[in-house]
């Protein structure tokens, strides 16, 4: 919720005119239209939130909350219920108040004045069968700068993945929808609007009014667009919760960003989460990984207190961005996690990989692979129950590319060798067992290494080495891997062809292979 802050001057003026609260009822629209008719009853036990406030419906319904003049109000859909669809598939729980709109001199339009509202604000569920068991679209970044690159998204991500939405139900975009033109926020929903399904959205640090002088203010073209930027919802056996986590302007200097959370976000999630069935597996969505790196890119007292508020939920999963590249983090006590077993924080590669660079493909499209090596993508969330699963789909290639290895084309038989084979798992994790093995012998253990994935940094020395201008754009330099693992390239098996095998176990027991011919020939 968005305090205004009054001198006292203007302070009973103000009072005069402002809705101090709004109440209304949840209810269930058998008949779809959005209206609340005399034989249709309100459904009890949901939550309705103002965006830090968070309160529960009655026997009949009902609700009541407090206003200010800044406000998304908004229902928290149970489950077993769906919400009416935008134009563009963005699901409609929400009704904007800001009766004095947004700030004045903003670059991009934000929220014009809303009009009052009304004596009953109700809000309708369409009930609907969901089951415990389903699967949901996770896409990182799009982060178009221009038209050109929405065409990108469209031609790389979505024509691809729109065909793949049978028994989806629904999909999340994880921030950076768009490159800092916040008037591509349209047509990225004209274009998302093709997968079909509800969806999403997460505010990244490329999404926000740069010109804000408040992080109070610097969602105001995503509230436009999209709606609360802090929100949460259920599905079968899951709830699921949204947060801005970027801090802008950076309270420490003014300027650029931070990761973290304002105090009323950390309400919300608390005051929310305390309506949440322990069993529930829950999974909260934001654009920053809560640690990466340098420490310093997340406030730590916010960071802690968050962590301190779902410590108690066994069944956890972080989901975020914002990297350009991707990885599995398990966070414990050193990290000043609480809980009973490590939080899982899957920060997922982007659908716009390493910013649209590199050549262009046969489609005329950036292959854009990201600075670790993986591939440009989009994953899958598979849930059953209380329990997840992950999976990551490489853009344009089959279901089963889960693993690029690097390997010698051709070395010399015997004597010195130095040659390595590596293997990058694209969804690699500290729980994975990688193992190899040559010409179907038995299977050796690989070692996980951290370094610049081989494969990413002969392609960036191409762009280098290359006497002739390539098309597209050079790639960023590489960056470390974590979800890499290594061993010899065998010189002593005989001269000819052999191939290489890996096999991964991951962390979730599935199990896939991967293989790759190499040559050994007589020395010369």
């Amino acid at each position: 919720m968005k305090k205004l802050i009054l001198s006292i001057s203007c302070f009973v003026s103000f009072q005069a005119f402002a809705q101090q609260s709004i109440q209304g009822y949840v209810f269930a629209d058998s008949n779809k239209n959005g209206k609340k008719d005399r034989s249709e009853k309100g459904v009890p036990n949901v939550a309705v939130s103002n965006g830090s406030d968070v309160v529960i419906t009655d026997k009949n319904g009902k609700y009541d909350l407090n206003l200010s003049d800044d406000n998304q109000i908004f229902v928290i859909k149970p489950s077993n219920y769906a919400i009416a669809l935008d134009q563009y598939n963005l699901p409609k729980y929400y009704v904007t108040h800001k009766p004095k709109g947004s700030p004045a001199n903003l670059k991009y339009e934000g929220v014009s004045p809303t009009e009052k509202l009304p004596k009953e604000l109700n809000f309708a569920l369409i009930p609907s069968q969901e089951s415990e068991d389903f699967t949901s679209f996770i896409f990182g970044d799009p982060q178009t700068y221009t038209m050109e690159e929405v065409n990108y998204f469209r031609k790389a991500i979505v024509d691809e993945a729109k065909t793949k939405n049978k028994g989806k139900v629904f999909g999340i975009s994880l921030g950076d929808l768009v490159g800092d033109d916040l008037s591509l926020h349209t047509p990225y929903k004209e274009v998302m609007k093709d997968m079909g399904l509800p969806w999403y959205n997460v505010i990244g640090n490329h999404d926000m009014n740069l010109d804000a002088k408040d992080d109070l203010y610097s969602d105001e073209t995503f509230e436009r667009n999209f709606g609360p930027a802090n929100y949460a919802f259920n599905y079968g056996n899951t709830h699921f919760v949204v947060l801005d986590n970027i801090l802008y302007p950076d309270p420490r200097d003014g300027k650029g960003y931070w990761g973290g959370f304002r105090q009323d976000q950390i309400d919300f999630l608390k005051n929310e989460l305390q309506f949440v069935d322990k069993n529930k597996l829950v999974v909260i969505s934001f654009h920053i990984p809560l640690f990466v790196g340098d420490e310093s890119h997340f406030e730590p007292k916010s960071r802690q207190a968050f962590m301190d508020i779902i410590k108690d939920f066994p069944n956890l999963l972080i989901l975020s961005a914002h990297m350009h590249t991707q990885s599995n983090q398990f966070y414990g006590e050193k990290h000043g996690w609480k809980g009973s077993k490590p939080l899982h924080e899957y920060n997922v590669g982007t659908t716009s990989g390493d910013w649209y660079s590199g050549e262009l493909n046969e489609d005329g499209v950036p292959v854009s692979t990201m600075r670790d090596g993986t591939p440009r993508g989009y994953a899958f969330l598979k849930i059953k129950g209380n329990q997840y699963q992950l999976d990551y789909k490489v853009a344009g290639k089959p279901e089963e590319y889960k693993v690029e290895i690097y390997a010698p084309n051709v070395i010399a038989d015997k004597g010195w060798n130095s040659s390595m084979i590596v293997a990058n798992v694209f969804m690699g994790t500290e729980k994975d067992k990688v193992e190899y093995r040559i010409d179907n012998a038995s299977w050796k253990q690989m070692k996980k290494i951290e370094a610049h994935d081989p494969t990413y940094n002969a392609m960036v020395q191409k762009w280098d080495l290359s006497k002739e201008l390539l098309t597209g754009r050079r790639p960023s330099n590489p960056e470390i891997s974590n979800h890499l693992w290594q061993t010899k390239a065998p010189n002593n098996l005989g001269v000819g062809n052999h191939t290489i095998e890996v096999k991964v176990t991951d962390m979730f027991g599935r199990t896939y292979t991967s293989k790759r011919d190499y040559k050994i020939e007589p020395k010369k």
